[in-house]
């Protein structure tokens, strides 16, 4: 998945849970984040933060802590 429609997805999650009480926002994002978006989703957005996080809202870097990272990619061969 090509992360320009990451970032707008994890953008969009994010807007959502703005309008939820302070504490609750980046446990909030990362919950769904987890719960629906799958393996490759999820490995594909932790690149995208790791590699500066272009274009996401500060609320979806806060959130990231709180994603779970999939296990690593096997080589097959």
């Amino acid at each position: 998945m090509q992360p320009d429609k990451l970032v707008r997805m994890a953008n969009q999650i994010a807007t959502f849970f703005l309008s939820q009480p302070e504490a609750e926002r980046a446990s909030g994002v990362a919950a769904h984040i987890n719960k629906f978006w799958e393996p490759r989703m999820r490995r594909a957005f932790l690149d995208h933060i790791d590699a500066g996080g272009e274009g996401l809202l500060p609320l979806v870097i806060e959130a990231a802590k709180l994603v779970k990272r999939p296990e690593p990619l096997k080589a097959t061969g």
